[in-house]
Parts: structure tokens; C-alpha cells; sequence
């Protein structure tokens, strides 16, 4: 191995290691703050001295931060379900059937992902209400689905327009229905496609804060975002940062789970099509 080889890899590991440095250690210093109460907690040190679990049994113990955690796994959830199923019944409608308008209809759904969400609350909020969802988890969810569909059946589209048609015609040969074609051929194919989408759904609905915010008023509906946000300590001379490092690492674990249980699959979506040929 050249010297010049040996240094470009070293230069490669190193980059690596810088951003793989800033990346995690918000969140080990998060977990690290989450032993600590009082005024250790201004104490700059990179290990924590003991594990003192005071926050986290405050969390739960306190208010109803665990209610809050239930309702985003509810909400997310949801989302994701309703996201994918319309995604690739509206992507097999793109991507498959003929019919005029299709392309101003894909570019108007990449359009809706464009708008911030700040210059839709004030519409949204009125139709929330008029449906009588202000303060329900079904009202959050539908104003999820705003960040999450559009993106969810652009992606979707996109992989189903690359499967091949000779798929469909033997299907339809063998006297298939539509429905059945999109539930029976396309979803196994688009398997690779649907988790990373999926998960990108779930993280979307599971840290949104605006529209949580906006359209919840009682502690009860609230998820954890806006939970952690409203953390206060048991007293006011005392400051709520423990509890909030400890909700936030609570908060965090479920995210990194997903993405380590479905990282093959994850790889697999995002590589899909580029050795094609």
C-alpha cells in the first residue's frame, strides 16, 4: 500500500470519526445529563458519577408524561398505517393507470411538501375544529398526514414506475383485479421502499411539535414533544433540565430501535434501483 493510499484512508477514517463525534455526542451528553440532579447537572464532566435514576422516576411519576408517550406511539402509528396504505393505492393509480392530469397531480402533491408548516396552521386549525377533532388525537393525526402523504406517495411512485410491466400484464392474464394486482404483486416489490419511507413517516408524526402544540389544549392529548417542552420542576427554584434530558433520551430510544431493527431493509430502500442495467 502506497503512502498516498494509506493517508487518503486515514484522512476517509478520521472524517468519519469527526462526524460520527458530532452526531452522537448531543445524545451521549443527554443520557449522561439524565443521572445527574441539582447542580451537578452544571458541571461540565463526559461520565456521569453515579446512576441516579431521580429523573426518569420523576417523568413518569410526575404529571402524565407516560399518557404523552402513549399518545405519540397511537398518533405515529396511525400516521405511518394511513400514509402507506394511501400512498400505495394513490402510487399504483400514478404510476399504473392512464389517464390525463397525471403529471400536474404529482406535481401539486410534491408542491403541498414545500408549503412550511406555519403558513398552513391557520387553515388547518379552522378545519380541526370544524370537525370537531380540536383536542383529539384524530385531529393530530389528520394534520400529520399533511407532512407525511405527499412525500410518502411521490417516493412510492417513483419505485413503482420502475417495476416491470411485464409483472402487471401476466397478472391481469391470470384475471386479476387491480386491487389485488397492487395488494398481491406490487407490495411485496415495494417492501424496500415502504420501511424506509415508513420509518421516515413515523419520525416525521413522532417529533412534530407545531401543529401538536397548536391544535391540543389538555395535558391529557399532548405527546411528547410538547410534553418536554412544558416540563417544569417540582418547585420553581427548580430547574427542569434533568427531567428534560431524561424525557429526552426516553423519547429518543424508541427512533434508534427502529432504525437498528430495520437497517438492512433501510440500506436495501436506499439502494434500490442503483445497480440496475
Amino acid at each position: 500500500m502506497t503512502f498516498a493510499r494509506l493517508a487518503a484512508r486515514t484522512g476517509f477514517a478520521l472524517l468519519i470519526a469527526a462526524i460520527a463525534f458530532f452526531a452522537l455526542f448531543p445524545f451521549y451528553y443527554a443520557i449522561v445529563s439524565s443521572f445527574r440532579t441539582g447542580t451537578e447537572l452544571f458541571v461540565p464532566r463526559l461520565w456521569p458519577e453515579r446512576l441516579d435514576l431521580t429523573n426518569y422516576v420523576q417523568i413518569f411519576t410526575q404529571g402524565v408524561f407516560g399518557l404523552n408517550l402513549l399518545n405519540s406511539i397511537v398518533v405515529a402509528a396511525v400516521v405511518v398505517v394511513v400514509s402507506l396504505f394511501l400512498g400505495l393505492t394513490a402510487a399504483y393509480a400514478l404510476a399504473r393507470v392512464r389517464f390525463r392530469g397525471r403529471g400536474p397531480i404529482m406535481i401539486v402533491i410534491l408542491s403541498v411538501s414545500m408549503f412550511p408548516q406555519i403558513a398552513v396552521l391557520s387553515g388547518l386549525f379552522e378545519l380541526v375544529r370544524f370537525l370537531g377533532l380540536y383536542d383529539r388525537l384524530p385531529g393530530l393525526m389528520l394534520a400529520n398526514l399533511i407532512l407525511t402523504l405527499p412525500f410518502t406517495v411521490w417516493v412510492l411512485t417513483t419505485f413503482m414506475r420502475e417495476l416491470p410491466k411485464e409483472l402487471e400484464e401476466a397478472a391481469i392474464a391470470d384475471g386479476a383485479t387491480p386491487g389485488q394486482i397492487a395488494r398481491l404483486v406490487f407490495l411485496p416489490l415495494l417492501v424496500p421502499a415502504m420501511v424506509p419511507t415508513g420509518l421516515i413517516a413515523f419520525i416525521l408524526a413522532w417529533n412534530e411539535f407545531l401543529f401538536a402544540f397548536t391544535l391540543t389544549l389538555s395535558a391529557e392529548k399532548r405527546t411528547v414533544p410538547v410534553a418536554i417542552a412544558l416540563l417544569s420542576g417540582a418547585s420553581k427554584q427548580e430547574l427542569p433540565w434533568g427531567p428534560i434530558m431524561a424525557a429526552s433520551v426516553v423519547v429518543t430510544v424508541p427512533i434508534v430501535v427502529l432504525v437498528l431493527v430495520f437497517q438492512r431493509k433501510i440500506v436495501a430502500g436506499l439502494t434500490a434501483g442503483a445497480l440496475k442495467g
